[in-house]
């Protein structure tokens, strides 16, 4: 996802909300599957396989081709072609592709950066249920990043992707019902979930509820 970013919102003498991880590093997270053959020496072949099915319109086939070029897995490394094939795979609705297609329009790899493209592809992918596009959404309404700024929409996504595990999306809840931001105030609320994400290893989390319980 999005590179790590700090904004401060705090009232915990802390940072807020944080901006996923790394493109690469989610893009390896998301896609454990660049298949247990490319994590070893035949990973060329395996890339092949990936092309032969990723050129017949494989939307799957697609997105390990991206991830390939993107992170230089097995092949050279290439971010326009990787924004080529995540390109082919998210119109064909695929979600991880959406996700991704909109990282590396937010990130400006392998295409000129554009948050307002990003947010059009993370939403589509939110739309079908995807966690982290879901968190990218809130993040977008939070900053006003390619979208007009609103804290309610924010509170919105994070809830979606914090209901469903998210670690990240759980501590941006949290911070949003500590200080008030697109919510009504609640610090009960905001100690729940700060100990999911907390219970997750969340080192924001695990701090905050320290400054809490003072």
């Amino acid at each position: 996802m999005k590179k790590q970013f700090l904004a401060l919102l705090c009232i915990f003498a802390m940072n807020s909300i944080v901006i996923a991880d790394d493109l690469e590093t989610y893009l390896k997270e998301k896609e454990a599957e660049v298949d247990s053959a490319s994590k070893h020496k035949n990973e060329p072949r395996a890339v092949e396989s990936f092309r032969k099915a990723a050129e017949q319109g494989d939307a799957k086939a697609q997105v390990k081709l991206g991830i390939a070029y993107a992170t230089g897995e097995g092949i050279v490394k290439d971010e326009a072609q990787a924004v080529v094939w995540f390109r082919k795979a998210a119109e064909q609705g695929d979600a991880k592709a959406q996700v991704n297609l909109g990282n590396m329009y937010s990130e400006g790899k392998g295409i000129m950066r554009d948050e307002a493209r990003a947010v059009e592809w993370y939403r589509k992918a939110a739309e079908q249920g995807d966690a982290k596009a879901q968190y990218n959404l809130g993040i977008a309404y939070a900053m006003g990043e390619g979208i007009l700024k609103d804290e309610a929409q924010s509170v919105v996504w994070f809830r979606k992707a914090a209901e469903q595990g998210l670690a990240d999306a759980q501590y941006n809840l949290g911070v949003a019902y500590a200080e008030g931001k697109g919510i009504t105030k609640d610090d009960t609320q905001a100690v729940a979930w700060f100990r999911k994400a907390a219970e997750q290893g969340d080192s924001g989390a695990q701090a905050n509820l320290r400054q809490l319980s003072k």
